[in-house]
């Protein structure tokens, strides 16, 4: 279970989910010419054209009025990225991790069940779980289809979200939810996976099997649907994210240079525009300009031959001297190998030990 919830907070970090709050709100762009509800008049009428009831879009959108809440938090978003370790310090608490075995033990049943079905296994259902929902606690407060047409209406991402929110008078028309129910968070997410209404229309599931696929209330269908998820985006079966174990130091720094922080997407667009702001220029910082790159320290792991599948140490884990890199017993000793030839001066390979950990009385 602690394996499952640090390996989901990896890989939020590196999709770049853990940001600081933003030093100053960015301008807002200028409005559409046209009002908002002239706007939403003609959305009304695309939507009756992509099948979408008349019944469905009076209950959804008679005296739908912008909520500018939503541009202030979409506006705010954070600038700067948090570093693997800071990240890990606010979200892999040893309150979460106690939360994630009472909740594994509480739900062991239904999870096995769940597990058997999909192929994923119990703890990272739970991890997930516990990273978008704090284990069921929050699933937004926000009115989706208001908070949707706002950020569609909005110019700045205005395609994305008016894809979205068709998506979502696609949900209500499904009978899966009333329009007071359908809430998730400033940017649309919805339930306790926080899926995207394109992402509930393709994996939630009905896993109680009520008529309904309800991520909001219903604990069987929000861990069928995190489950189906994670199997369709290619989770095989029977395969687990790693092993802790201690690396040298010198393989430990070198994965700051093979898994930089993000460079790229809408993070790194806003602080490229506070750069600018800030130094009252017009070009990009040093490191988006055309032809200047980084300059890198040479990397131990490039003496070493290509590592296959989960013997990746780069990067499969939290990697710190003498901590988390995910390799299994067979793979260690194939590494000790290779750092032998790799590092011809000394006499023995550099440690390379596994971290055993006493196991939690009660896991999923």
């Amino acid at each position: 279970m602690v394996a499952a919830i640090f390996a989901l907070s990896l890989g939020a970090w590196l999709t770049g989910a853990a940001q600081q709050p933003a030093a100053a709100p960015l301008p807002v762009p200028q409005l559409p010419p046209q009002t908002f509800v002239e706007w939403l008049a003609a959305l009304r009428s695309e939507a009756v054209t992509r099948g979408i009831t008349e019944a469905t879009l009076d209950r959804a959108l008679t005296d739908l009025e912008p909520l500018p809440v939503v541009i202030e938090r979409d506006r705010s978003q954070a600038e700067l990225v948090l570093t693997l370790d800071q990240y890990l310090e606010r979200r892999l608490t040893r309150a979460m991790i106690k939360a994630a075995q009472k909740m594994g033990a509480q739900h062991r049943t239904l999870l096995r069940k769940v597990s058997a079905k999909y192929g994923v296994p119990p703890g990272v259902i739970v991890a997930v779980w516990g990273l978008e929902s704090n284990y069921g606690r929050f699933s937004g407060v926000r009115p989706t289809i208001a908070t949707l047409a706002t950020l569609a209406y909005d110019p700045r991402r205005s395609a994305m979200f008016r894809e979205e929110l068709f998506n979502a008078l696609k949900i209500l028309d499904s009978g899966d939810v009333e329009p007071v129910a359908l809430k998730g968070s400033w940017a649309g997410a919805l339930g306790q996976p926080q899926f995207m209404p394109s992402s509930f229309l393709e994996f939630a599931q009905d896993f109680d099997g009520d008529g309904r696929r309800d991520i909001w209330k219903s604990t069987p269908d929000v861990f069928a649907s995190i489950a189906n998820y994670l199997s369709a985006h290619g989770w095989t079966k029977g395969r687990t994210w790693g092993r802790e174990v201690k690396v040298p130091a010198a393989i430990a720094d070198a994965v700051a240079d093979a898994a930089p922080l993000q460079e790229a997407g809408c993070a790194s667009e806003r602080v490229a525009q506070a750069w600018r702001q800030n130094n009252d220029r017009d070009e990009s910082p040093p490191h988006e300009s055309q032809g200047v790159t980084r300059r890198r320290r040479a990397s131990p792991l490039s003496r070493l031959p290509e590592l296959p599948g989960t013997a990746r140490l780069q990067l499969r884990a939290r990697v710190r001297p003498q901590r988390g890199v995910a390799l299994g017993p067979r793979a260690l000793k194939r590494e000790r190998g290779r750092l032998r030839q790799a590092s011809p001066k000394r006499s023995a390979a550099p440690p390379l030990t596994v971290v055993r950990r006493r196991r939690p009385s009660q896991s999923a």
